[in-house]
């Protein structure tokens, strides 16, 4: 994921609740809090407040202001995963011609993963940005796990595809690798209930 870049940190009028939004602890806090929000739904008329404005702030401003919040968590929280599957998806529509070339350079080294990915045969760009997709409108569904494994298998895939090209630089196709490592952990965690 070389070519990704970071989003621009949100404004200062992201969250009217954090006391100082320059306070790491507090947008961690708001971070985990919102992603948790998204995955798991609203429980009280407070957290539908709080969600109606992040989906505002989504339209009006972009996922990223809010994706920046995760961009630290620990792989293993629901932010974390959130931030892994946002990467993924922003380098996909980024770079689709190119996650099309590594994902059909890397299928024939996991089968088992291209099955689990589940993209479609040949997978061009436009495929594999339905794929990306796909896997993030699951993250408001009950199988979280599931769209953090598909997302895993994808990326595993599409990392070993990029080791298999002479033009690409193999210590991204490691973080590649190491990423679909860390979406698959929070699967499994997310399956232990101990994703939080």
């Amino acid at each position: 994921m070389a070519d990704f870049h970071k989003p621009s940190l949100p404004g200062a009028a992201l969250f009217e609740t954090l006391r100082d939004d320059n306070d790491p602890a507090e947008r961690s806090a708001a971070g985990h809090r919102i992603a948790n929000l998204l995955v798991r739904g609203a429980h009280d008329r407070e957290d539908r407040a709080l969600i109606d404005r992040v989906l505002h702030l989504a339209d009006s401003e972009g996922l990223g202001s809010i994706a920046e919040l995760w961009s630290k968590a620990h792989p293993e929280t629901v932010a974390g995963a959130l931030w892994r599957l946002y990467a993924l998806r922003t380098w996909v529509h980024r770079n689709p011609v190119q996650a099309s070339r590594e994902f059909s350079a890397g299928r024939a080294y996991a089968p088992v993963q291209e099955v689990l990915a589940g993209v479609v045969d040949p997978p061009g760009p436009n495929e594999v940005i339905e794929l990306v997709d796909t896997v993030v409108r699951g993250i408001v569904a009950t199988d979280f796990d599931v769209a953090l494994d598909r997302a895993a298998a994808f990326a595993h895939i599409v990392g070993v595809g990029r080791g298999q090209l002479e033009d690409t630089d193999p210590g991204s196709a490691a973080r590649l690798v190491d990423t679909a490592r860390q979406l698959r952990a929070a699967a499994d965690a997310e399956r232990r209930h101990e994703l939080h």
